[in-house]
């Protein structure tokens, strides 16, 4: 999270110590926040196979969790742009907060729909929390943006071991109502993040920038964007297509809960660990070999998962998948950075991540289903397919590319 800077007059340097300050800053938020999507993630798929009437629908919290991201996004991106982004992050923080409460609710009362409330509002703030990533970049120098936004993205690190221990450490304290103590946890880091959040500096939109820059249709029909969508949206759809089955399919090969929480933890870990270098590896080798990495490491990991149902295959099948995530998301993110003007930053960020999660929500409705209904080698066989479709676009668009510098 270091950076270099040359030597500064007294306003430069005050506006370095502000940028520091905001990475810092959205990097700890981070790493608390996404706790709230690890929790979701290790007992989504329980909490609903508990609590549904029907076992196809155990992973319909996840599900609904990711239609909660994909319908705040472009809400949050207006609130962004006409009230600054601050704003919206405390606006998230308050849904997290709920998202642990009703939660909690629903678990006294075995209420399955109001488990899937919850959840919604999960996604409503893991949708927030994604935006961190831009805001880092948007107050940075363009030099230093892919550094920025990856070093907010290692805040995630800390949440891979946040999520988990709260989950395995608190789901047994309130006897028969199992999981009730851990949403009380996650509501209390959302309203600790709420207050680091408080502190983050960002200048508020201008009267000039409110409604201006160049209709979003001609934005999302260049070439860059439409790629770094693409890539994004296979990334993210991937990761949460086998994730999201992941715990349950342990639970259906007779695996343990804390093997499930434990491969989770170090699920999140490699998501995010890469971070550290990730930002590095953009400025050196350019955000399409990047996303390439990460599309291949997401296939080593549904490879593996293939040749094994015993823990190491699982965890090993996790911890690649994290990884390729990392490469993936954050190289398409860098790639829609590269796609819009100042002015126009808040509406495009949005359209992106609302296609993105958007698309997530077929994978997550698909997973559940699948996994109980053909077993989990068909889930891992599937997830193939967008593999190929997002090599064929990185290829189809680095060749267009060539064409048209000669």
């Amino acid at each position: 999270m270091n950076f270099n800077f040359p030597a500064l007059n007294h306003e430069a340097a005050i506006a370095v110590r502000r940028e520091r300050s905001n990475v810092v800053r959205l990097a700890v938020a981070q790493a608390l926040a996404g706790a709230n999507s690890t929790v979701v993630y290790a007992t989504g798929a329980v909490v609903g196979d508990m609590l549904a009437p029907s076992r196809t629908l155990a992973t319909l919290p996840v599900s609904v969790f990711v239609v909660g991201m994909a319908l705040c996004t472009l809400p949050a991106g207006a609130v962004a742009e006409r009230y600054g982004r601050r704003t919206t992050f405390l606006l998230g923080a308050g849904s997290g907060i709920l998202a642990g409460l009703i939660a909690f609710l629903a678990v006294l009362q075995g209420s399955f729909p109001l488990f899937c409330t919850s959840t919604f509002f999960g996604g409503a703030y893991a949708a927030v929390v994604l935006s961190f990533r831009f805001a880092a970049a948007d107050c940075a120098a363009p030099e230093r943006r892919p550094r920025a936004l990856s070093a907010v993205m290692a805040g995630g690190v800390f949440a891979g071991v946040i999520g988990p221990q709260l989950v395995t450490h608190t789901m047994n304290l309130w006897g028969p109502y199992l999981f009730a103590a851990t949403f009380i946890g996650q509501a209390a880091l959302a309203a600790f993040s709420a207050v680091i959040l408080a502190g983050v500096q960002l200048p508020p939109p201008t009267a000039t920038e409110r409604g201006a820059g160049r209709p979003l249709a001609v934005i999302a029909y260049q070439p860059r964007f439409i790629l770094a969508v693409i890539c994004g949206v296979v990334s993210y759809l991937l990761m949460n297509f086998i994730m999201t089955a992941a715990p349950l399919a342990m639970k259906f090969c007779g695996l343990s809960q804390e093997s499930a929480n434990l491969g989770l933890q170090w699920h999140v870990i490699a998501m995010y660990a890469p971070s550290f270098w990730t930002g590095r590896l953009i400025t050196r080798f350019g955000s399409s070999a990047v996303v390439a990495v990460g599309l291949a490491l997401i296939a080593a990991s549904s490879s593996v998962s293939l040749l094994g149902i015993d823990v190491a295959h699982f965890w090993a099948t996790l911890i690649l998948l994290g990884i390729g995530w990392n490469f993936g998301f954050i190289g398409a993110s860098a790639m829609v950075l590269e796609c819009h003007r100042p002015e126009e930053k808040a509406r495009v960020q949005s359209l992106n991540d609302f296609v993105v999660f958007g698309t997530m929500t077929v994978g997550s409705f698909l997973s559940g289903g699948l996994l109980s209904s053909f077993g989990w080698s068909t889930v891992l066989v599937l997830s193939f397919v967008p593999l190929l479709i997002a090599l064929l676009a990185l290829i189809g668009f680095s060749y267009r590319g060539n064409l048209q510098q000669t």
